[in-house]
């Protein structure tokens, strides 16, 4: 039982419990979970191997996501019909479902979005070039699969990129007028806010769609329904502007 436990352990410690076999080399047995928890002594121990059990159910599932909230969040996601994205019950942000962008990108593809994440060991690369994203790749921009194309569209790129970081920022101060909003609704005698609070939410919503159009804007080669989309892109943008 001391060398179980302790290869048991280290593996636990490994994140790599779910696909250990048997030490001896020509066995191919893997231990079960009625097993590994009579082997087990320790607390933490145990915490650690459930946790790796339900984060390689999770990965499993494709109708199954983590939320993705940068802040940290431990929320499991039910994918619910067709959409894009889902939000968390806990801390409402809303995350992609197809892909390990940090947030829900509509209406840019999965594609468009080239910095990916590995679920098992955190290693962040560009899905482009397979190269590490750090220290070098830095930006989705930077990336020596689109050096040929970014010679001649470079002018363009800044276009769409200083539209994007626009729409970005103004999203930011959505939010910060949302919780300056929050905190005054809080005073006594101060009216019911919930309507401003409300156009906030619109307005980090649209500012969100917006940023996010540039992207999609930028790869779409397709010239005829470009036309269309820009059209709504620019109703949209007056309409959130005056909001």
């Amino acid at each position: 039982q001391p060398c179980w436990r302790e290869y048991l352990t280290t593996r636990i410690e490994q994140n790599m419990v779910v696909s250990c076999t048997c030490p001896i080399s020509e066995c191919r047995a893997q231990p079960t979970t009625a097993f590994i928890y009579s082997i087990l002594s320790s607390q933490e121990i145990i915490a650690k191997y459930e946790k790796a059990l339900l984060r390689c159910y999770v990965e499993c599932c494709t109708n199954l996501t983590w939320c993705t909230n940068p802040q940290g969040c431990d929320q499991i996601l039910l994918k619910d019909g067709l959409g894009y994205g889902a939000a968390c019950s806990k801390c409402s942000w809303i995350s992609c479902f197809n892909c390990s962008f940090p947030e829900a990108h509509y209406p840019a593809s999965c594609s468009h979005m080239s910095r990916m994440t590995c679920a098992k060991c955190n290693h962040g690369f560009c899905w482009r070039c397979l190269k590490p994203w750090k220290p070098n790749h830095k930006d989705y921009y930077n990336c020596s699969a689109m050096v040929s194309k970014a010679a001649w569209q470079e002018k363009r790129f800044q276009d769409y990129n200083e539209r994007c970081t626009f729409h970005h920022h103004a999203r930011e101060f959505a939010i910060s007028l949302r919780n300056s909003i929050s905190s005054i609704r809080e005073m006594p005698k101060i009216r019911n806010l919930t309507f401003v609070l409300d156009a906030c939410k619109m307005l980090e919503q649209a500012r969100k769609v917006l940023a996010y159009s540039c992207v999609y804007s930028y790869y779409n080669q397709d010239t005829e329904s470009m036309d269309i989309v820009e059209q709504q892109t620019e109703s949209l943008e007056l309409l959130t502007n005056a909001l």
